[in-house]
């Protein structure tokens, strides 16, 4: 029975993804996919999809732990609707999420936290920590974008193996929410036709977050945000230091990457290896499955 929700998921992302698309290009809600030699325009917003399709497919198995999941799942999906209509400051950005996840801190989780088999009892302080880490897992996934499928491609990752690392209600939100981004990955990878904005990487990461929350894999869900993590930690390190300098990743003639005049966790790899766009994209795919096998061999080890 449980395999019902992740299919309806995927289904119901396949189906509402090009509609939507279509409607978001017949309001000009568009945006250019820079990292193509033509620049061509690609509807934005497609992770209203995805806002309608993962409730859907757990509106069989509804109680109140799922509810209040959904409930902070679809807030963070108006904070990327209003980002991706208003262009919010990243500050903003963050103020919102954090507004957002203050439900998280009712949940009634039990404090402790499973370090790799070593328990950390937060005691009071851990509705403060669940939601830190909601919103800082909806940010991270947010901000490591902006390549076709590079998102829900690791989106999906990370939850298929939190599926599989946990039980009941998180599993079955992670599958649920495995099977809404693969659905949406099929119109999302090279060459994308929809993109999910802001609106599907911010719900889509605080869904990751709320997993780890609900299913108490905290450290195994920071341990999967690893390279969205140093992706952070380098761009926010070249801001402070005041050697981050204004321009993006160009696409050379040869359909080859340059990297942007700034450190970052992409252009890092892009300095390292001459690489297009989808083969960009398949690396941090690839490093993303090394530390699912990672986490996999430690659950099972710990």
């Amino acid at each position: 029975m449980i395999a019902a929700a992740p299919l309806i998921g995927l289904t119901l992302t396949l189906i509402l993804t090009p509609y939507v698309a279509s409607r978001m290009k017949r309001a000009g809600i568009v945006g250019r996919d820079i990292h193509k030699m033509n620049q061509p325009e690609v509807a934005e917003m497609g992770g209203i999809a995805i806002l309608l399709a993962i409730p859907l497919a757990l509106s069989p198995f509804m109680d109140g732990e799922i509810v209040r999941a959904l409930t902070v799942f679809l807030l963070f999906g108006v904070v990327g609707i209003i980002d991706d209509l208003t262009n919010l400051r990243q500050l903003h950005k963050v103020f919102l999420s954090l507004l957002v996840s203050i439900p998280v801190a009712f949940f009634g989780i039990a404090p402790e936290v499973d370090i790799f088999g070593y328990t950390l009892n937060l005691g009071i302080l851990y509705p403060v920590f669940a939601v830190l880490f909601v919103t800082g897992s909806a940010n991270l996934v947010n901000m490591l974008a902006g390549f076709n499928g590079l998102e829900m491609g690791t989106s999906a990752i990370i939850l298929g193996i939190l599926a599989l690392i946990t039980d009941g209600n998180a599993r079955l939100i992670a599958l649920t929410g495995m099977g809404a981004t693969l659905g949406f990955l099929w119109w999302n990878r090279y060459p994308a036709r929809v993109f999910p904005g802001d609106t599907g990487t911010l719900s889509v990461g605080a869904l990751i977050g709320l997993v780890a929350i609900t299913g108490k894999v905290e450290a195994y869900a920071a341990l999967l945000l690893l390279p969205h993590f140093l992706d952070f930690a380098i761009k926010a390190t070249s801001v402070r230091f005041g050697v981050r300098r204004h321009g993006r990743t160009r696409v050379l003639p040869d359909g080859t990457l340059q990297a942007p005049p700034y450190p970052s966790f992409l252009g890092t790899i892009m300095r390292k290896v001459r690489v297009s766009e989808p083969k960009l994209v398949a690396i941090v795919w690839l490093i993303e499955l090394i530390l699912a096998l990672l986490v996999w061999a430690l659950h099972q080890l710990l």
